[in-house]
């Protein structure tokens, strides 16, 4: 039985990006809204799907320029020289490293201009940028990235795909294009970089919240493959002091209190001491949003590196407000890398890390998994693992993707929610949906035990999003469809269309307005990207 119209809306836009569809008229309607979602691009988490090949052409446009730093190029650049010109002090040999500050240029600028002015012309190929996740729960994980190239207002530096394609070896470090994409901690630092540096390739990395030993194994990853031509930076502001962010552990002395638990700190990082470090941030409740990069980059540092304090400031001392105040350290690190495998060498072809396809097998048990979580739920009250279920994890089943999972009762729809970005590996998205969809979906109410004998499930795992450089790129019935253009976005799956029996122009038009603009506005100025599906379902009797 065909399915019924459904509409797929955003429910929690927030901690777990979960889509409902919503019964609407015959044929099927999907599509998705999330104001707050499609605004930040802010969750998500890791390995939406294997790397892309090489040759496919995709930008990330950073969006920081006006707000951050100014988006004029000239007046950028002045800026810039502006700071490095004031950064005072000698310029040291053998740096390999660095930690920077990540806010506005106004704010931590000139104590950036500190470390970027040791390496001002300097022969690095290759750069490393480490940043916090300020917008996903990457627990445990490193999110490399799946573009081609980063564009900010000084041009476009290319991404090194034969090291991230070596990084991806290793389960650790996974693509999160939704969580690479509004974050601020690593693109902050390439128009400084391209200022000094000027041709060099770029290794984006954006790190959730490691512990110690996940941040000794990335570390161990990383140092494996880097040379003496590579540049590492850790992105990191220090401690961020007031009420708005929840840390006000003293009231008086505030700027002197506020540099000695920063020197704290710093001791610490100067010790090259990873695990000493996270202790002192976790004792001391110092809120420093960068540890996991600093951390990685200590646990990366041969013995004979030493660390170098180059500026220490406060935005308090900036604004003369200590109310609410960040603190903002340049560190740079001298010595050299032992020369590790080169990444081209460690990677014969982007191919060799691609990721298993879904076989009938594995889609059989994904569905079985659904089924047996639900099963699980009633008995137990709780959400189970695959342990629990006495079910094995493939390969293909790990990497982390956008999943939907569909019920039906006797061909009605009994509720429908799933993720368009990928928060989570394809098993843990099948089992979390699962649940959501039976007890998660308000517009159904929720399904009972003896339910689940008549209950047909359907799996959609969705491939990741990709720019296309025209709307006239979008095959109907083979591709999902995400509409940028300015604030607004809209999406649909890729069933909408066929099912609906549009058109591209039609599907477009509609898309348009579900984006809350004139049915036409994707015709000038908007920005496309597209995805597929993978739909399976339990077999009818």
């Amino acid at each position: 039985m065909k399915h019924m119209r459904r509409v797929v809306y955003s429910l929690l836009p927030l901690a777990v990006v979960t889509f409902l569809v919503f019964p609407y008229a015959k044929p099927v309607l999907r599509t998705w809204w999330s104001a707050e979602r499609l605004r930040e691009s802010a969750h998500a988490a890791p390995q939406d799907a294997a790397p892309q090949a090489p040759g496919e052409k995709r930008v990330l446009e950073s969006a920081l320029a006006g707000s951050w730093y100014t988006g004029d190029p000239a007046a950028l650049r002045a800026e810039i020289k502006g700071y490095s010109d004031k950064a005072e002090g000698p310029v040291l040999e053998h740096v390999q490293a660095l930690i920077l500050p990540h806010a506005g240029y106004r704010y931590s600028g000139q104590t950036a201009a500190y470390g970027i002015k040791q390496i001002a012309g300097k022969p690095f190929s290759r750069v490393i940028v480490m940043g916090p996740s300020h917008h996903a729960a990457l627990e445990n994980r490193v999110c490399v990235s799946d573009f081609t190239h980063y564009r900010t207002p000084l041009g476009e530096v290319p991404i090194d795909w034969a090291f991230v394609a070596a990084l991806r070896q290793n389960e650790l470090f996974q693509s999160v294009p939704s969580a690479e994409r509004p974050e601020h901690s690593v693109q902050i630092e390439v128009p400084l970089l391209q200022e000094a540096l000027g041709s060099f390739k770029l290794v984006p990395l954006v790190l959730g919240q490691l512990d110690a030993a996940t941040a000794r194994a990335a570390g161990e990853r990383i140092a494996s493959l880097i040379d003496e031509e590579t540049l590492v930076i850790a992105s990191s502001d220090f401690t961020h002091y007031g009420a708005n962010y929840d840390f006000v552990p003293f009231t008086e002395k505030i700027e002197e209190n506020l540099k000695k638990l920063d020197m704290g700190a710093v001791e610490q990082i100067t010790a090259k001491d990873p695990e000493g470090f996270l202790r002192y941030v976790g004792n001391s409740g110092a809120t420093i949003c960068g540890r996991a990069p600093i951390a990685v980059l200590l646990s990366m540092l041969p013995g004979a590196s030493a660390a170098h304090l180059l500026r220490y400031d406060t935005s308090g001392k900036l604004t003369n407000d200590f109310s609410m105040s960040v603190s903002y350290c340049a560190i740079a690190f001298t010595g050299k890398w032992p020369r590790g495998a080169k990444a081209e060498e460690a990677v014969k072809a982007v191919e060799a890390v691609k990721e298993p396809e879904l076989t009938p097998q594995d889609k059989e048990a994904l569905l079985a998994m659904a089924r047996k979580t639900l099963e699980y739920v009633f008995e137990h009250r709780k959400a189970p693992t695959p342990k629990d279920l006495g079910m094995e994890v493939t390969a293909a089943m790990k990497p982390i993707r956008g999943a939907f999972v569909t019920l039906e009762e006797q061909g009605e729809l009994r509720g429908c929610i799933g993720d368009i970005f990928g928060e989570r590996p394809l098993y843990e998205a099948v089992i979390g949906n699962a649940i959501n969809a039976a007890f998660r979906d308000y517009r159904f109410p929720t399904l009972e035990a003896s339910e689940l004998p008549r209950i047909e499930i359907e799996i959609s795992a969705l491939t990741p999003l990709r720019s296309v450089a025209s709307f006239n790129e979008i095959e109907v019935g083979k591709h999902g469809v995400l509409l940028t253009k300015g604030s607004s976005r809209a999406v649909f799956l890729p069933q909408v269309a066929p099912e609906q029996g549009w058109d591209r122009d039609t599907m477009l038009n509609h898309l348009a307005q579900k984006a809350g603009l004139p049915q036409d506005a994707w015709r000038d100025g908007a920005k496309f990207e597209v995805f597929e599906a993978i739909v399976f379902g339990e077999k009818k009797p």
